[in-house]
């Protein structure tokens, strides 16, 4: 488990302008490999430019009890970015005129913000139903305010989605810490007795999995049904669905690549996987992401790596539909990440 994020190692990484010139340069500013845009030019995509908008990814800050070795947020317990009631009231106007359904909230640990509670409540008011909370699942046991989040989840019908690395101790405590496992399992099972992941329940729980190094994730049916067997038998755990999400090459997972000499091979890997039927359902044509002071970007990398939608509106206070809906939308290399292979998205595979 890393000590400190990115920016607290004050690592050249934890700049955005870094990874994005790592990015850029090499063998793709060489020609060796195409860039994203020359792909998308190759297939009559370019530029690529968004459906109807209907989720709002809000990252409700950077704060996090884990320090997960491929996080891309670079996210953990000294990141102190924390959406404020401000911009979560300027959210509540957005959706009181927009056709938005679906708030999907993530951070960090969106838990760990004071006011997520209060920010779902006044939601729910305005008619929104589909709640999205991505939970790293060890934060329910991190602290007593926090053990009635199972309680609280149904009482809205938040769909909860979770990272679980694997279904085995090992795998899971070498990508996010010892004992993460363990409290994982806990979690799910609390999860499990107030409804979530049964049979027949309305109450959805999902997993996610992210490859553990430099490799693509198998096929996401296949680790499902593991997933599944694995954790009915050993701790009786129910759930919905697994989503295999790819790892983007950015943050600290750009930090392990090229601290493992596995960049160059990852990246040739993403290329040769890219999958045209992937490009057109990848989260940004359907999605605007909103950071933790109030900022626009097409998806939530694009947001790690600083890179605003192209619209003069960059900012929730002026959040303008009919203008987002008009934009070409931000890429970059690391976008091959979602339309490798199956493609990959917060929801799971896209083809």
């Amino acid at each position: 488990m890393l000590a400190k994020s990115l920016q607290a190692k004050k690592s050249e990484l934890s700049k955005t302008e870094k990874q994005l010139e790592i990015l850029s340069n090499g063998f793709f500013k060489d020609g060796s490999l195409p860039t994203f845009a020359n792909k998308l030019k190759g297939i009559d995509q370019f530029p690529l430019r968004p459906n109807k908008i209907e989720i709002l990814q809000i990252n409700v800050g950077y704060m996090c009890n884990q320090v997960c070795a491929h996080c891309h947020v670079d996210a953990g317990p000294d990141r102190k970015e924390i959406m404020t009631i401000e911009t979560m009231e300027h959210i509540l106007d957005v959706l009181k005129t927009t056709s938005v359904n679906t708030l999907d909230l993530t951070g960090g640990a969106p838990e760990m913000n004071p006011n997520l509670r209060w920010f779902v409540e006044e939601a729910s008011k305005l008619g929104v139903k589909d709640f999205i909370v991505r939970s790293n699942l060890t934060i329910i046991l991190a602290n007593k305010k926090y053990h009635d989040l199972p309680e609280f989840f149904a009482k809205h019908n938040i769909h909860v989605i979770s990272s679980l690395p694997f279904y085995k101790r090992g795998k899971t405590d070498k990508q996010r810490g010892d004992g993460v496992f363990d409290k994982s399992i806990k979690a799910l099972q609390m999860l499990n007795d107030v409804g979530y992941g049964k049979e027949g329940s309305p109450l959805k729980l999902d997993l996610v999995y992210n490859p553990s190094g430099a490799f693509l994730p198998t096929d996401q049916m296949a680790l499902e049904k593991d997933f599944k067997k694995a954790l009915k038998e050993d701790f009786d755990i129910d759930f919905n669905n697994l989503f295999a999400i790819t790892n983007i090459p950015i943050s600290r997972f750009l930090d392990y690549l090229i601290a493992s000499d596995n960049y160059e091979d990852y990246m040739n890997a993403l290329v040769e996987a890219f999958n045209p039927k992937a490009v057109g359902n990848v989260m940004c044509t359907n999605t605007i992401s909103v950071s933790w002071d109030g900022y626009l970007y097409d998806c939530d990398f694009n947001q790690m790596l600083g890179l605003k939608v192209a619209s003069k509106e960059q900012h929730i206070s002026e959040y303008n539909e009919a203008s987002l809906s008009d934009r070409d939308i931000v890429i970059s290399q690391h976008c091959y990440g979602c339309t490798a292979g199956s493609g990959s998205s917060c929801q799971g595979t896209v083809a």
